[in-house]
């Protein structure tokens, strides 16, 4: 807290937990409801909180999402009985190679099981994470969504001790506006990280702990979405359909999923990985041309698009896999990186992983410790299914960042030929930043107008996912120096950040005198994160706005 403000407010309110979770989503969730879990079994009284900077459980979650049961079977049994939104069952798998006008069907004996889907279900995973928030209160935990947590708490000896959440009614001067109210400390014996991708405070906790030493660096994906109402006639419940190749180049990692949940909904949605080397590509962009493809279009022509949203995704696997447990805490969930980007799917793993996380933290506090390691974390993931099911998929990114064919010979000859038992590891080298190459060596890209019924414009689209932010506040897409946009930013990349951005929230403009400024349009924030990872100087810092502000995703 700003020593003025603590000067002048006193100090913050503070509430004692046994457990915090930093983070209402699945993974999160899921370790409030082990714990609860276990203590009801062992009549112990363990108190859990969940903080979520959403403005309700599931505002800010966003996923494909076809979900593999395999955790939520362990985490919650019955939970069919109880009512868990899985209901469609996948019925049809289907992958297509697209060029521009044609599309290549890979035959179903041809597809590697990572991408056969029998048994899984196509879900609103926000949704999902709604149910598992009901689920955790029935069971006793607190959760209070809309407060964002903000700063770590640290104890004398260095342990994670808690964290705090925002002020609330800072002005974007920086002072106290009449509406202000300090931060309130949250203290625990345990404190788990489940921010999800790029997690603002996880970064920090890699940075204090080392986590991330000797480990390849992390690498990220894009994934862009939207919900469509398309006529019944070209509905098809549980028909899943992937795709790679066109729009984008060989040499661009990258890839769709077009997939038919219930209620005549489609979901569509393209991901494109963020090691790409053209400043001029947009994400948004070749999103919007993917969907005027025949295989695509024929779905989408006379629906209509109801929601958007977009979210990066961390792809590394188990290469890029951090350190996970630090004194007095751990990371779960995406905030660690647990994704199969080879399956795109991570809800089970942030699930297991929670459940995991759970365990060893119910086992320290029975056994009266705190604040210290839960090496019974890492271990146990060491010893199971999860740790199998990434490490068979350990070269899948690294294969496909070197091109669609020879990155599809190779993963199928891993994955269908050898069930992924191979005696080679590949590594990445290079975070996603580095990899992007000055303007001067490469084409701008003349991307088609959008025609307002099947492709879109970036603020028609944040329209379509609630997006919201209190105007009256310090940006949160911060600059560590504000002449970087412009002097290097642009004039070696030609101003990336209006293109990466699948918002609008950054643009450039000139000022009075003809100088060139970038504009950050903070309100229009999805939280993709995207910014944050992408910048080639690593200029831009993503941090926690006033709780409740960003997307308000209704079933994405």
């Amino acid at each position: 807290m700003n020593p003025e403000l603590l000067e002048q407010y006193g100090p913050r309110e503070s509430v004692e937990y046994d457990v915090v979770i930093v983070g209402g989503g699945p993974a999160g969730l899921s370790a409030a409801i082990r714990v609860k879990h276990l203590a009801h079994q062992n009549d112990a009284d363990i108190s859990v909180c969940v903080l979520e900077k959403g403005s309700e459980i599931g505002a800010h979650i966003l996923s494909g999402a076809v979900m593999d049961p395999r955790a939520i079977n362990e985490l919650i049994p019955d939970w069919k009985a109880k009512g868990a939104p899985l209901n469609i069952e996948v019925s049809e798998d289907s992958f297509l190679f697209l060029t521009e006008s044609d599309a290549r069907p890979v035959p179903a004996w041809a597809l590697p099981d990572n991408f056969k889907n029998h048994g899984n279900y196509v879900v609103s995973l926000a949704n999902v994470t709604r149910w598992l928030g009901r689920e955790a209160e029935a069971l006793g935990v607190d959760i209070f969504p809309g407060f964002p947590a903000a700063e770590v708490l640290y104890n004398d000896n260095g342990s994670v001790r808690g964290v705090a959440t925002g002020n609330m009614g800072i002005g974007k001067n920086g002072e106290p506006t009449a509406s202000f109210q300090p931060g309130m400390e949250l203290h625990a014996k345990y404190t788990l990280f489940s921010e999800g991708t790029r997690g603002h405070l996880g970064r920090q906790l890699s940075d204090k702990f080392g986590l991330g030493d000797g480990v390849d660096p992390q690498v990220y994906g894009l994934g862009i979405k939207e919900i469509w109402e398309v006529s019944p006639e070209k509905h098809k419940p549980g028909l899943v359909m992937h795709t790679a190749g066109w729009p984008l180049k060989n040499d661009t990692y990258g890839g769709s999923f077009l997939y038919h949940s219930d209620n005549n909904q489609v979901v569509v949605g393209f991901v494109v990985g963020l090691g790409y080397k053209n400043p001029y590509l947009s994400p948004f962009e070749e999103f919007q041309r993917y969907k005027t493809h025949p295989q695509v279009r024929k779905f989408l022509d006379g629906g209509k698009r109801v929601s958007y949203g977009a979210r990066a995704i961390t792809a590394g696997g188990l290469m890029s896999l951090p350190r996970v447990v630090f004194p007095g805490g751990a990371l779960v969930g995406d905030d660690a990186g647990f994704l199969n980007a080879s399956r795109i799917k991570g809800s089970h793993a942030a699930i297991k992983t929670g459940m995991l996380a759970a365990d060893a933290a119910f086992e320290a506090l029975q056994a009266g410790r705190q604040h210290d390691v839960l090496t019974a974390y890492p271990e146990a993931f060491k010893a199971s299914w999860l740790y199998d099911e990434l490490y068979r998929a350990r070269n899948f990114k690294q294969w496909m960042s070197k091109g669609l064919y020879l990155g599809t010979l190779m993963v199928g000859i891993e994955q269908k030929l050898l069930g992924g038992k191979v005696p080679w590891t590949l590594h990445h080298k290079h975070w996603d930043h580095e990899m992007l190459e000055p303007a001067a060596r490469h084409q701008k890209i003349d991307y088609p107008k959008p025609d307002g019924k099947l492709t879109f414009d970036r603020l028609s689209s944040v329209f379509a996912s609630n997006t919201n932010h209190e105007e009256n506040q310090p940006a949160h897409l911060t600059l560590k120096k504000v002449t970087v946009p412009i002097e290097v930013n642009f004039t070696t990349y030609a101003g990336p950040e209006s293109r990466y951005c699948p918002a609008g929230v950054y643009e450039f403009a000139q000022n009075d005198e003809g100088e060139g400024r970038l504009v950050i349009n903070a309100q229009n924030c999805l939280h993709c994160k995207t910014c944050d990872i992408k910048d080639p100087t690593q200029n831009i810092v993503w941090v926690t706005p006033e709780g409740g502000g960003g997307p308000n995703y209704s079933n994405m």
